[in-house]
């Protein structure tokens, strides 16, 4: 198995080898990028800036996302442009937050330090994320209300984009979040005025790979939690606040 360093040397290679001129920048983002990887559980993330999107440029770079991802096992790099990559920071907020804040330029120039995110949308955003979450998580139990077989995967796989959501929440409220995923619990709950324990459950999930104890009242108590988020977030920074653009009387 070849290590996390290795394997992204690799991957700029093979890139430059196949994107040559086309490929702008590259860069590595997310939990290897702020310093919280956890070998065997994080993946690692990458944003890849291309001069050229056609269909004949993406082709090129085929072969070396199909090693990428199929025998390294990590997910695509992101492609964009430049231009496009700016523009998106309206409706991909978190995601360009995370670059902004913890990033690591593998090939090329840093593109990413002059974006500028709205913190308006990025509030937004994480609103949505959240309850889109939620839904899912009520749906998930109707199918198999009470089944731990099948109830801990869905919330070992959910929790993982929640501890991202907290992690934004804090940034949300203008804090710098810490890395240490209890850490980030506790200080969301404390700021959301939410049970943090409701989430001890799922921070041994997804450190041992194995759920114990009663699913129930550990399923109830996670979404209890995820509607207090909720709550604080539209308590703190209702959304008539948060207009994209402002109108003017005429």
């Amino acid at each position: 198995m070849l290590s996390t360093d290795t394997k992204l040397t690799e991957l700029v290679k093979r890139l430059k080898e196949f994107a040559a001129s086309n490929l702008e920048c590259v860069i590595l983002f997310g939990s290897a990028a702020r310093g919280d990887f956890r070998g065997g559980h994080s993946d690692l993330n990458v944003v890849c800036i291309l001069r050229s999107l056609t269909v004949e440029e993406l082709g090129r770079l085929a072969g070396a996302v199909k090693w990428w991802c199929v025998e390294q096992k990590e997910p695509a790099p992101l492609f964009f442009t430049h231009e496009e990559l700016r523009q998106a920071a309206d409706v991909f907020a978190i995601e360009i937050l995370d670059m902004k804040q913890g990033r690591r330029v593998l090939y090329g120039e840093d593109v990413v330090a002059k974006i500028e995110v709205p913190t308006n949308l990025h509030r937004l955003q994480i609103e949505r994320d959240l309850r889109t979450i939620l839904l899912k998580l009520r749906q998930h139990y109707l199918r198999a209300p009470g089944h731990v077989s099948e109830l801990a995967p869905v919330l070992r796989k959910s929790f993982s984009s929640v501890l991202t959501l907290l992690r934004h929440t804090v940034m949300a409220f203008g804090e710098t979040p810490p890395v240490d995923a209890h850490e980030i619990v506790a200080r969301a709950a404390a700021l959301t005025d939410t049970d943090a324990s409701a989430f001890d459950a799922l921070l041994q999930l997804r450190e041992s790979g194995e759920f114990h104890g009663d699913i129930v009242p550990a399923y109830g108590a996670y979404l209890r939690a995820l509607e207090k988020v909720l709550h604080a977030l539209d308590h703190h920074f209702p959304k008539r606040e948060w207009q994209r653009v402002k109108k003017t009387s005429s």
